[in-house]
């Protein structure tokens, strides 16, 4: 099973990136996905938890993820050593940061993570005019994981978000994964 824990604020799509891997596995590649969000005050800028589980057999256990093999990282306030010290062994972070060099440390603390930085904000806002970097980060989570492919992620797109907003999220996705899978290289 692949268990992804999203991080974000309130408003940036961390749930609606969540939910669109989930219903990509499930509903393109053949897979089950689960996907729920853990919200605490409910209101724009708190702190906020989504989860997404794919496997290639039912998924039984709804609990929240404790030990994820993926954690996104929407907001880089959010980002903190405490906040991803339950990843699994070889686990990869995914955050969303301008300066990826202040996290250096992070691989030198007797851990062994793979940490990917992408500057989201900036592609965001280049493209949505919006500074809402779920779909960004959703593209850099298939580029580095393979989980789905990006033909199903733009199919989740398509079937899970509204036409007036489609072209652009499609357009970030895909420039968000073609960069990461550039940079791999």
């Amino acid at each position: 099973m692949i268990e992804v824990r999203w991080h974000g604020r309130g408003g940036q799509g961390a749930f609606t990136a969540s939910r669109i891997l989930g219903a990509s596995a499930s509903l393109f590649e053949g897979k089950f996905g689960l996907a729920f969000p853990s919200f605490g005050p409910e209101r724009r800028g708190a702190p906020v938890q989504a989860f997404t589980k794919i496997d290639e057999k039912k998924i039984t256990d709804r609990s929240e993820i404790k030990s994820p093999d993926y954690i996104v990282i929407l907001d880089e306030t959010l980002a903190s050593l405490e906040r991803v010290s339950d990843i699994k062994e070889n686990g990869k972070v995914i955050i969303n940061a301008s300066r990826p060099e202040r996290y250096a440390s992070w691989q030198k603390k007797g851990r062994r993570i793979k940490l990917v930085s992408f500057d989201a904000t900036t592609l965001a806002l280049e493209v949505l005019k919006m500074p809402i970097t779920n779909t960004a980060m959703l593209g850099v989570f298939v580029a580095v994981s393979g989980a789905i492919s990006l033909d199903s992620a733009v199919k989740g797109l398509v079937a899970n978000m509204g036409r007036s907003i489609l072209a652009g999220n499609i357009e970030v996705l895909k420039r968000a994964y073609s960069r990461v899978l550039e940079d791999q290289k």
